[in-house]
């Protein structure tokens, strides 16, 4: 059974006791529902769909990534609009838009958009839609928004730019549906205030059908059902209980210091000891960069995925992640959640002065994230973004609260499929000690790890130590040494201009301003060459010396030196100060040198 992301919902989720027939659908949309590989509803469309459709209740829907939360609110989107279109008959003058949908995110946006494509597929004459979060020039906006689409994606803060600037080229006067999608995580970005401004527009409760989809239920989210909502049907699903039975998820944790960070991750991925597609988190971007360099090193290819790419960027690097183009990506998150439960903050044994302290200090980090979140806060990775297959979800550096390492191991064992979560947990004693592999949000580990296995502990789940012989890791050491050294500070920022200045080179935006200024693309196309790291092609072969006897090549033993020449034989001629003459080709020594 797939789910409305396009991978496949686990059983769990399958309510088989119905089908979609029996909600009476539109056969343009049940054609396009079949052919898009949907045999039986999850849980959560069974019994909203129904709902929405029927009754016409507003929906306040709690359940997990993967559960089927977009198709619930999508197919009663579609059908309301068709029914409604098919009421006004003739009478029908010109389109209008009847529906909106928010997401936190411009990737989130995409992929909705990417399922909204699929749905509408056999009644595009009577729907359209527009993303109005993808990238975009004003004047194809305005375009577009004259042929006022049906259906509008938008992340709050677009859609409030949009209201304000371009009102007269959106009518909200007859919107049939308002869908909130991932409330939680909208909340958590700081959308409140854009939320405020959009509901002055938005006609009167009584003409509007809410949708508000969330992961969790909490007071911000009350706030919302009493300003948007009107009698809503709650529906909660025990997903934890779910996943706990369902999943395959095995998690680890690494007790170690900065720079063997490196060193694990070089030899995780060069011995294969993790196989299939893996996703390695990293605090911030610089410090992706640099992993991907040093990775370089030894011939091990990766890409990255980061706020400061271009939205069409990023949604490229995904679709070549899915495709196995790419089996490792370094990810970014640097929009982890803001805020994290007062209870879960403060340690109840620790006197109040140390309290005190570790308040204030939450306070301050909570201030830095906010300021981080800001420059792009439509970029999300962790949540919304949909990876394909993920065998293995690597903390390369550990999340800054328990509720981002939950949305981070989401990304994996999805769909009843096996999966592995190792995180690298640093110490106290050892933070500060390796300066160049150092990373600020290192410092409160320990804390932040009791937390999450305090937090896993309450879903009946265990995190165990991973299992390696550090001696057997020892002697990769000193080329991870030289390797690492290789990647300067002036290595990695170079790396980012380089990959920035790609993006400005093959940028549909730009492409008519360089027709019109080819001396620029000129001047940028022969600007200087960057090479973000010293190539060391020694680096990128491993020795069979350095490893495990189990994995040398077919078990060869030790043979010893063996000389150039062989001293039986003698060299070409044994008298001192002659030169011999040289035969034909074939014996040419250079050609036979083995």
């Amino acid at each position: 059974m797939s789910n409305s992301k396009g991978g496949f919902a686990p059983e769990a989720y399958i309510d088989e006791s119905t089908s979609f027939d029996s909600f009476h659908l539109d056969p343009r949309l049940l054609q396009a529902v079949k052919n898009s590989g949907f045999k039986n509803p999850t849980l959560i469309q069974s019994h909203a769909i129904p709902l929405a459709l029927e009754k016409k209740r507003d929906i306040i829907a709690k359940a997990s990534t993967g559960s089927g939360k977009t198709l619930a609110y999508l197919i009663p989107v579609i059908q309301t609009i068709l029914d409604y279109k098919t009421s006004k008959g003739s009478d029908s003058k010109e389109n209008e838009t009847l529906g909106i949908i928010m997401v936190p995110t411009r990737d989130l946006a995409q992929q909705v958009s990417s399922v909204l494509e699929k749905m509408v597929l056999y009644c595009s004459r009577d729907i359209n839609y527009l993303n109005i979060s993808s990238d975009m020039s004003n004047s194809v906006l305005s375009t577009l928004l004259v042929q006022h689409p049906e259906i509008i994606v938008a992340t709050p803060g677009r859609l409030k730019d949009l209201l304000e600037t371009k009102i007269e080229a959106v009518s909200l006067e007859n919107l049939k549906f308002l869908v909130i999608d991932e409330v939680d995580l909208v909340l958590t970005f700081g959308y409140q205030d854009d939320l405020k401004k959009i509901a002055e527009y938005l006609p009167l409760k009584k003409n509007l059908q809410t949708f508000l989809m969330s992961a969790t239920l909490n007071d911000d989210i009350q706030e919302l059902k009493e300003k948007y909502c009107r009698a809503p049907a709650i529906l909660k699903f025990h997903d934890d209980e779910i996943n706990k039975e369902q999943t395959k998820l095995v998690q680890y944790y690494v007790k170690t210091n900065e720079f063997d960070k490196f060193l694990l991750c070089y030899v995780i991925f060069k011995l294969g000891l993790i196989k299939g597609k893996s996703i390695i988190f990293v605090n911030n971007i610089d410090r992706g960069y640099r992993l991907k360099l040093v990775l370089e090193q030894f011939g091990i290819k990766s890409c990255i995925l980061n706020s400061e790419l271009p939205s069409n960027s990023r949604q490229h690097i995904v679709e070549q992640f899915n495709k196995n183009i790419y089996n490792l990506l370094i990810a970014t998150d640097d929009t982890e959640y803001i805020k994290e439960e007062d209870q879960e903050l403060v340690e109840t044994t620790k006197p109040k002065e140390e309290e005190a302290e570790e308040t204030k200090t939450d306070a301050n980090e909570s201030k830095t994230k906010k300021n981080a979140a800001k420059n792009d806060k439509e970029y999300g990775v962790s949540r919304g973004v949909d990876f394909k297959n993920v065998a293995c979800v690597l903390n390369f550096d550990l999340p800054t609260t328990a509720k981002s390492y939950v949305h981070r191991i989401g990304r994996t064992a999805r769909a009843g499929r096996s999966g592995t979560a190792i995180s690298f947990v640093v110490p106290l004693k050892d933070f500060g000690k390796h300066k160049p592999s150092m990373c600020p949000t290192a410092k409160r580990d320990e804390k932040i790890f009791t937390r999450i296995v305090r937090q896993q502990q309450k879903l009946d789940l265990e995190i165990l130590p991973y299992a390696f012989d550090p001696k057997q890791i020892e002697g990769f050491r000193y080329r991870m040494e030289d390797g690492f050294r290789a990647v300067t500070q002036v290595a990695v920022r170079e790396a980012r201009i380089k990959e920035l200045k790609q993006e400005l080179l093959t940028s549909e935006k730009l492409k008519r301003h360089f027709e019109e200024n080819p001396k620029e693309l000129e001047s940028l196309r022969h600007d200087k060459e960057l090479h973000p790291a010293r190539i060391q092609q020694h680096l990128k072969r491993v020795p069979d010396y350095l490893l495990p006897e189990g994995a040398r090549k077919n078990g060869k033993k030790n043979i010893g030196f063996v000389p150039f020449r062989n001293p039986k034989k003698g060299g070409r001629n044994n008298k001192k100060g002659k030169v011999g003459k040289r035969r034909t080709g074939k014996s040419d020594p250079l050609k036979n040198f083995k």
